[in-house]
């Protein structure tokens, strides 16, 4: 059995450590129940956006390879083996962009030709994951003669009388990536459709949403690529029930419908994934987006055990997937066109080329390095002191996740496997063990 720790005001990152019990009588209990067996994993990751694929141009290659090789490679680095790309520009592109020339309808002028960088870091990503990463294709706006305010920015909605060349869009943009050797397996239908930003952005209601799955279903499956899931919302967990209810429950718009993606600002209503999932089982639930939001955060601990508590909550509401938001900004939580600028897990000091792991990449390989696609979450339940989620391998080996946000230590026994474990949590530290 191995114990890996991260844990505040010390050195501990990641960090194989004892097990540990330091007091003589637990007195707090976890039960896991192996033979109650939940969702399957797919993945982690994080979005190859045209930001993250410039930072990395900025600094030598061997930095380059070490900050690429962090994220991918399953050993040394996090894991990930899932990814997001914008389809044409958003607010951590350079700027605004499309992949055709204004007002071209045909779309014959569609060219990739600028996201050649972003191509060359999936397939860098992939040398060192030893497999293909796949790739979700997420809209931030319809270009701008398709929406009735005329801008790619603040909104908007898509004309109807637009449906099927937007959904021919699509098409293009994943025969243009797949014919460069990257494997798209999933569409969302728009990228916070209930947000009116300064940035891209477009607005679809729920019933936007609906008829527009019923175009770009059948366009998909006409043109060789029905094995492309379709995701729908691609935002908050506040209303995510609401919204995909209107879908689902429409019978025809339904059948295209692979599940629902969601992301984690405002809110941690956690209780709206696993409502989700109980009303339609059959649907899937992936995270798409999140990140800490207003610059960059160095040497805030609260960071990492945000991403912890929401990775680990999802996780145990049925969420099969985690995909995090830009993997590489600079300094300044940039470039960012609009002035928007984030945190990432990994930060690039330009000048210095120097590679800054932030707590959130920690407390992420807490779940990505050694809960593995294909893992099947078993149910636990007991303490409300701590968080915890235990996962059953595909080679046989157990994982549970502890993550104690209290400023104090939490004593535990963990029951219901094979072998008896006793450990402390100690505050502001969250433990992996694999056994």
């Amino acid at each position: 059995m191995k114990h890996i720790r991260t844990r505040k005001d010390t050195q501990e990152r990641l960090t194989e450590v004892n097990i540990e019990l330091l007091s003589s009588k637990p007195t707090e209990t976890i039960t896991i129940n192996p033979s109650d067996q939940k969702q399957t994993i797919i993945g982690f990751g994080g979005a190859f956006t045209e930001s993250s694929a410039y930072n990395l141009s900025r600094i030598n290659k061997s930095q380059r390879e070490k900050a690429i090789q962090a994220y991918f490679d399953p050993i040394e680095g996090l894991g990930y083996t899932i990814g997001r790309v914008s389809i044409h520009g958003c607010d951590f592109s350079l700027g605004s962009y499309l992949y055709i020339k204004d007002y071209d309808d045909s779309l014959e002028s569609f060219d990739i030709t600028r996201d050649q960088p972003i191509i060359n870091l999936i397939h860098d990503a992939e040398k060192y994951a030893n497999q293909k990463i796949e790739i979700l294709g997420s809209p931030w706006t319809p270009p701008f003669w398709m929406k009735d305010n005329h801008s790619p920015i603040r909104g908007g909605k898509l004309l109807p009388a637009y449906y099927q060349t937007w959904a021919n869009y699509f098409v293009k943009f994943v025969k243009a990536y797949e014919a460069k050797d990257v494997k798209i397996s999933w569409l969302s239908v728009q990228n916070e459709p209930a947000a009116v930003q300064r940035w891209d952005s477009c607005i679809y209601s729920a019933e936007d949403e609906r008829d527009f799955v019923k175009v770009l279903g059948p366009t998909l499956e006409k043109e060789g690529l029905k094995d492309k899931k379709i995701l729908i919302w691609d935002h908050n967990r506040d209303i995510m029930v609401e919204r995909a209810s209107v879908v689902y429950n429409d019978l025809e718009a339904n059948q295209y419908v692979w599940g629902t993606a969601f992301h984690w600002y405002e809110n941690e209503q956690f209780q709206n994934v696993k409502k989700l999932h109980d009303l339609y089982p059959s649907k899937h639930l992936m995270f798409t987006e999140g990140c800490q939001e207003g610059g960059p955060h160095f040497g805030e601990y609260q960071v990492g055990e945000r991403y912890g508590r929401n990775i680990l909550n999802d996780l145990r509401n049925y969420n099969e997937g985690f995909i995090d938001w830009n993997l590489f900004l600079d300094e300044t939580g940039g470039p960012n066109h609009v002035n928007n600028l984030c945190s990432a897990p990994i930060m690039i000091k330009i000048y210095h080329e120097e590679l800054v792991k932030m707590i959130s990449y920690y407390y992420i390989g807490h779940f990505s390095k050694y809960i593995k696609p294909g893992a099947i979450q078993l149910s636990s339940e007991g303490t409300k002191e701590v968080l915890y989620v235990t996962f059953l391998n595909p080679d046989g080996s157990k994982v549970i996740v502890i993550q104690n946000e209290k400023d104090h230590d939490v004593h535990l026994e963990i029951k219901g496997l094979d072998q008896q474990i006793k450990l402390t949590a100690l505050k502001h530290s969250i433990s992996t063990l694999i056994i």
